[in-house]
C-alpha cells in the first residue's frame, strides 16, 4: 500500500506538538468514536504522513508533522478506572478501542490556522473544512497534505 495522509486533532492543554517534540514518540490514546477507531485499526501504516492539528485553541490550525511508527493495538486507557477514557464496556479479551504510535516529526515555522485553511481555494474538499466534521483522526488526500505542508513551512513577517 502506498503512502497515506491523516490529520489528527489534540488540544495542545493535553498534549501539544511541542509536548511531542520534547517526547520524540507517544501512544494516540483516548479515540472514542467507532469511525475514527477503524481508521487506526484497519488503514494506518507505519510511515504514514500526520497533519498535527490543535483543536479546540484559539486559533485551531495545524502546528506540524508525525508519522505513523507503529500500526493499531488495543487502547489500554480504555481499561483503566483511573484513566480519563475509561470505558467499563471494553475489555483485554475483546478491545473496543485502539490506538496507533506517534513520532514527531516537524513543527512548522508558521502555524496555519483553520481560518488560513479555509481561505485557501487549494484545500477545498479538504474533510477538517466540512461543516460539522469532528472527527479526531481522519484522512487527507496527498495534493491537501502537500498544500498545508507548504504553508507551514513558509515563514511568515507579522
Amino acid at each position: 500500500m502506498s503512502q497515506q495522509y491523516w490529520l489528527m486533532k489534540s488540544e495542545p492543554e493535553a498534549y501539544s506538538i511541542d509536548d511531542l517534540k520534547r517526547d520524540g514518540k507517544t501512544y494516540w490514546d483516548g479515540v472514542r468514536n467507532y469511525q475514527a477507531r477503524n481508521f487506526m485499526r484497519d488503514q494506518m501504516k507505519v510511515g504514514d504522513l500526520v497533519l498535527y492539528y490543535h483543536s479546540n485553541a484559539e486559533p485551531s490550525g495545524v502546528a506540524g508533522i508525525a508519522k505513523i511508527c507503529r500500526t493499531g493495538y488495543p487502547d489500554f486507557c480504555a481499561w483503566d478506572p483511573k484513566d480519563k477514557h475509561y470505558d467499563p464496556s471494553s475489555n483485554p479479551a475483546k478491545p473496543t478501542w485502539m490506538m496507533v504510535d506517534l513520532e514527531f516529526v516537524e513543527k512548522f515555522p508558521h502555524f496555519v490556522s483553520l481560518q488560513e485553511l479555509k481561505a485557501n481555494p487549494d484545500l477545498d474538499g479538504m474533510l477538517v473544512l466540512k461543516k460539522g466534521m469532528r472527527l479526531s483522526v481522519q484522512p487527507v488526500e496527498e495534493i491537501h497534505f502537500e498544500g498545508v505542508r507548504r504553508l507551514g513551512r513558509v515563514r511568515h513577517r507579522d
